[in-house]
This record gives structure tokens, C-alpha cells and sequence, in this order.
């Protein structure tokens, strides 16, 4: 059983109470993005369970009016086992999705993974008319490349600033031009894309950057923030007419997620203090 204080950062351990949270995140104006917990498996037989897990959540919410989607893990389901793993299981995935009405997210991983995924989601997204989307990442230095590419290929792009400790050669390592990058590439997608420019980012100022964009290029974005990360200013959000998603996690494999949202920002380690101390 979820501790209550982790309750605030992972929607349960079972898609029911997954589905159940997004449903509420609705009543907010919020959209869902649902993610089941795992990664890294060199598996098969545990790669191919985690993609059934998702064929099924995928037909839960075509069963229902709700505002949801999912998002998925290439190492999750099969990437580490090999390629074609991967593939196959990805591919069945958005078949069934595709088929429900459901938006497919594929989360990018460490560098090593990105030219596969990206692969898999150009080819994808052109099968389904723009169906699946991907996540990019401002730290590494081949993500202006990435985003020309993207920019024909039908789906959405989510930009995050990136939370994999890359190589120097291959990424900025500085906060500050990390940022300075995040700008630059929010503005390149804006200018670019037609639709589907996605805001992964918790930083008020990046958010308040894109609103000044889409009022100088029209372009249609949302933005996507954690779930237990900033969760008044994400209502806010939706309350300004605001495209907003919240990214939900679920599933038994919680507490390692747990533990990282706690370290990575100092007032999670004291809320969860506080709420241990029970103060």
C-alpha cells in the first residue's frame, strides 16, 4: 500500500485508481497524462507484460468520455531487450490506442536511446496522422537538429530542460544556459510547428515565455507539469483557459519515482518531512 505522503506524487498502484484521479484532474479542467511505472527491463516476458498493462489501460479510457491519455517508457517496453522488442510492443500500443481515440506520449530517455525513439515516432506518426507524440530535451546540444526534423512529422513535441546527467560533449551543463537553450527552442518550436508544441516545465517564467509567444505566433500549445509539483498553479492555469496536463503516475513500482521527486527539489523533501512528522 501507497503511504499517504508518496499518494501526493503517484495515483495508486492499479490503472482503476489511476483512471479514478484523472477524472477528478477533469473536474479541475485538467487533462491526464498516465504513465505505469517501470523501466530499464532486459525482459521480454516483463517488457510484453507492461505493454499488455498498457493496450488495456488504452481501451479503459476509449470506454470513457474522460480527458486523458498515456505516456510510455521505451526501455519499458522492450528497448533494452532489443529493437525490435521495442518496436513491436510500441507499435501494438498505439495500434490499439489509435483505434480508442487515445494519445500516445513516448518519453525520451538517456541519449543513447534518442535516435530510435525518434525513429519509431516518425514513422508512427505519419502512420497515424499524427497519433503519438515525443519528448525532446533542452540540455543536449543536438535537440535544434531533433526539432527541424520533428516539425513534419504529425504529433506533438514536448520540451523539457532534460534530467539525465549526459556528457559534457553532448550537453549544457549549466543551469543557466540550459535555460537560456529551453527559450531558444520554445521559440523555434512556436515559429516552426503548426500545433502540437507541449510546455514540460514547473518554472513560471518559461510558462509565462510561451503564452507570449503563442500571442505573437498563434500557435496552439499545452502545458504539462507532475503531478504534486505545483498543483495550485496548475489549476490557475486551466482556470486562465490554458491547455493543462498533468503527467500521473501509477503502479506498485512507486517508491523508487517517490524517492527522486523528493530529492529533487528541496520543498518536496520538506513537505514529506513535515507530513512524517506529522506537522
Amino acid at each position: 500500500m501507497i503511504p499517504p505522503i508518496a499518494n501526493n506524487f503517484v495515483a495508486g498502484e492499479t490503472a482503476d485508481g489511476a483512471v479514478s484521479h484523472v477524472e477528478s484532474l477533469n473536474r479541475d479542467g485538467i487533462a491526464g497524462i498516465l504513465n505505469l511505472l517501470g523501466e530499464h527491463y532486459t525482459d521480454r516476458a516483463a517488457a510484453d507484460a507492461d505493454a499488455d498493462a498498457y493496450v488495456d489501460l488504452v481501451r479503459q479510457l476509449g470506454a470513457t468520455d474522460l480527458d486523458g491519455c498515456v505516456s510510455v517508457k521505451p526501455s519499458q517496453i522492450g528497448l533494452d531487450v532489443g529493437d525490435r522488442a521495442f518496436r513491436e510492443n510500441l507499435d501494438r500500443i498505439v495500434d490499439a490506442a489509435d483505434a480508442e481515440g487515445v494519445f500516445v506520449w513516448v518519453d525520451m530517455e538517456d541519449h543513447e536511446t534518442t535516435d530510435v525513439t525518434l525513429d519509431a515516432v516518425d514513422d508512427l506518426g505519419h502512420r497515424t496522422g499524427g497519433n503519438v507524440g515525443v519528448c525532446v530535451q533542452a540540455n543536449l546540444k543536438r535537440t535544434p537538429d531533433d526539432l527541424e526534423r520533428l516539425a513534419d512529422v504529425p504529433g506533438k513535441v514536448r520540451l523539457v530542460k532534460g534530467a539525465y546527467n549526459e556528457p559534457a560533449s553532448i550537453a549544457h551543463k549549466e543551469k543557466s544556459k540550459v535555460d537560456e537553450v529551453y527559450r531558444d527552442l520554445l521559440e523555434q518550436m512556436f515559429t516552426e510547428f503548426d500545433d502540437g508544441v507541449a510546455v514540460g516545465s514547473h518554472d513560471p517564467h518559461m510558462i509565462a515565455h510561451a503564452r507570449r509567444l503563442h500571442e505573437q505566433y498563434g500557435t496552439p500549445y499545452e502545458v504539462q507539469m507532475l503531478m504534486g509539483v505545483r498543483e495550485d498553479g496548475q489549476r490557475d492555469l486551466a482556470a486562465a483557459d490554458i491547455e493543462m496536463w498533468q503527467y500521473v503516475p501509477y503502479g506498485d513500482k512507486w517508491f523508487s519515482y517517490f524517492y527522486r521527486r523528493v530529492r529533487e527539489r528541496k520543498s518536496n523533501a520538506l513537505f514529506a518531512l513535515r507530513a512524517v512528522a506529522g506537522i
